[in-house]
């Protein structure tokens, strides 16, 4: 199974984002993250639509786009005409959730479903079969910079566990929250193949050497 990091562009200097994106893609990003918060699902309120536009314009690398919103359902379409080639939103989400995730396929984006720290694993049994992707979030979403919660570790196993037992074995597991080289290999040792970090990518002046570090580290501990 692929090992893949994605730089969080929520980490980023807001003030020069198209030059902090191309940085990512240049230093060795398999993709580019973006969260979108709507100041309601989560205690605060970043990005839109004209972001992932930019982002689109000037890399090459794919976009995995978070939506962490009360009602991604009014919104997914915007980002998915915007650029964005993954779309994930949350289980905890007030919406119809299967329907919403089998229409983000139907508008030829990738579907991943989203579960808070606090939300047991199996809540998102049902849709694991219409999603290419599940994000076990590692700190309370909201902001970036928070501490790993290691008690998610044992979740991120029984997911991996419940998709290898129900034809989903190639199912792609990522955790994003105080994810740095030690927390990535914890997670890789958990069933996790894709990894969001942004404090310990954009706040390195070696990007690169990051990304490098961060990979090798999860390579040599994954267990699927």
């Amino acid at each position: 199974m692929q090992i893949q990091i994605l730089p969080s562009l929520l980490a980023a200097d807001f003030g020069a984002l198209r030059a902090e994106a191309l940085r990512a893609e240049n230093e060795g990003a398999d993709s580019l993250h973006l969260d979108i918060m709507d100041a309601h699902f989560v205690p605060n309120l970043s990005m839109g639509p004209d972001v992932v536009t930019m982002c689109k314009e000037a890399l090459q690398i794919p976009l995995s786009v978070h939506l962490m919103m009360t009602r991604p359902d009014q919104y997914f379409i915007n980002f998915i005409e915007a650029g964005a080639d993954s779309l994930l939103i949350h289980i905890e989400a007030d919406c119809d959730v299967p329907k919403t995730l089998h229409r983000i396929h139907e508008h030829g984006a990738k579907a991943g479903i989203t579960l808070n720290p606090d939300t047991p694993a199996r809540m998102i049994f049902p849709v694991i079969d219409i999603v290419e992707e599940v994000l076990c979030m590692t700190v309370h979403p909201g902001y970036g910079g928070q501490s790993f919660i290691r008690e998610v570790l044992p979740k991120i196993r029984e997911i991996r566990d419940f998709a290898n037992d129900n034809g989903a074995a190639d199912l792609d597991i990522m955790v994003d929250g105080g994810i740095n080289t030690e927390t990535a290999a914890e997670c890789a040792r958990a069933g996790t193949n894709l990894f969001v970090a942004g404090t310990s990518l954009f706040g390195e002046a070696d990007m690169k050497r990051a990304i490098d570090r961060m990979r090798v580290a999860a390579c040599e501990a994954f267990v699927s």
